[in-house]
């Protein structure tokens, strides 16, 4: 199996993905850029940029999916059972 590099780790509660490189916070800072961008137009063309978040939501989604660990719900890390007892 190929050793790929995360840029989103899962996030420790709930479900869904936090950065992890600067690459992963590159992503989520376009996204944001694109996203206030269409918030300042929204007058003008509403149905468009409203298309334009979507697209770019379900693309920022698919990249995080793609480059980071796979998701699942989770509630904290993990403890170790004490097998001394």
């Amino acid at each position: 199996m190929e050793n790929k590099k995360i840029w989103f780790r899962r996030k420790r509660y709930g479900w869904g993905w936090t950065p992890a490189t600067g690459q992963g916070w590159l992503v989520i800072f376009l996204w944001a850029l694109f996203f206030t961008i269409a918030m300042l137009n929204i007058d003008h063309e509403w149905l468009k940029n409203c298309f334009f978040v979507i697209l770019s939501t379900l693309f920022l989604i698919y990249i995080c999916y793609k480059k980071g660990e796979k998701p699942r719900w989770q509630w904290g890390e993990k403890k170790e059972k004490n097998k001394n007892l």
